[in-house]
C-alpha cells in the first residue's frame, strides 16, 4: 500500500465546525490535503472538476454535512453514487440531525459512516479524532484511478 497524500474533501457551510474538522485532521501522523466547500453545489463542481475547480484533486474521503444551502447533502450523495467516477468514494455525513429518517435515507444512499455532530466542542473533536485514525490508518481505501495515456 502506498503512502500517497490523503485527500479530504469537506463539505460544510458552518465556519466553526469547519475550523474544528480541520484542527481535529491538522495532526495526523500521514500526509494529507484538506479542501472545503461551503455548498452541495461547490462540492459537485468540486468533485467533477468544473470551473474554478478544473484542476481539483479526486478525494480520497468527503465528510459530508446535509443540511446545505441550495443542493443538500442528500442530494450530494445522490448524485455522487450515480456517477460511476465518484460512486467509490467513501462519503462519511457529519450532521446535526439524529432523526432516525435522515440516518436510514444517508445509508440508504450508500454512505460510508454516519456521524451525528456532538454539541460539545471536546466531543466533536474527539470524534473528528476518531474518523481520522479510523480512515488514515486503519481502512484501506478503494484504488485511484491512475491516469494512462491512450
Amino acid at each position: 500500500m502506498s503512502h500517497l497524500p490523503i485527500n479530504v474533501l469537506i463539505v460544510e457551510d458552518n465556519d466553526a465546525d469547519v475550523q474544528l474538522t480541520l484542527t481535529a485532521l491538522r495532526d495526523a501522523r500521514i500526509a494529507n490535503e484538506v479542501h472545503v466547500v461551503g455548498d452541495g453545489e461547490e462540492a459537485l463542481a468540486f468533485l467533477k472538476h468544473r470551473g474554478d475547480y478544473a484542476a481539483a484533486p479526486h478525494p480520497d474521503l468527503i465528510l459530508l454535512d446535509l443540511n446545505l444551502p441550495g443542493k443538500d447533502g442528500f442530494q450530494v450523495l445522490e448524485e455522487m453514487k450515480a456517477d460511476p467516477e465518484l460512486k467509490t468514494i467513501p462519503v462519511i455525513v457529519v450532521s446535526g440531525s439524529d432523526r432516525e429518517s435522515d440516518i436510514t435515507r444517508a445509508y440508504s444512499l450508500q454512505s460510508s459512516a454516519y456521524l451525528v455532530k456532538p454539541v460539545d466542542v471536546d466531543e466533536y473533536f474527539t470524534a473528528i479524532r476518531a474518523v481520522k485514525e479510523l480512515w488514515f490508518h486503519m481502512v484501506a481505501p478503494p484504488p485511484r484511478e491512475t491516469e494512462t495515456p491512450v
